[in-house]
């Protein structure tokens, strides 16, 4: 496993609920980010760790180069990939 593999496993493993996304909770960067996190919250979701790919380059080189994300935003539940985020409805 690689160094950027290794960070993302271990974020993933530490935190119940992990979103990779394009921008803030506060301020999305992209409609799908921004539904996905609004989705999560409406559930009453209060462990959240929410991960903005676009303010680093290890998330956004792994969004590039990783079959796994090519659809960001990406959510994570108990370390299982959840499903894509068009699918997702509330």
């Amino acid at each position: 496993m690689n160094d950027v593999q290794q960070r993302i496993d271990d974020l993933v493993k530490k935190n119940r609920v992990v979103l990779f996304m394009k921008g803030t909770a506060q301020f999305p960067m992209c409609g799908f980010s921004g539904r996905e996190f609004h989705i999560i919250t409406a559930c009453c979701v209060e462990d959240l760790s929410v991960v903005n790919v676009l303010a680093d380059d290890v998330y956004r080189q792994a969004s590039k180069t990783s079959p796994t994300w090519q659809h960001i935003p990406l959510r994570h539940v108990n370390g299982v990939l959840g499903r894509r985020p068009g699918v997702t409805a509330p």
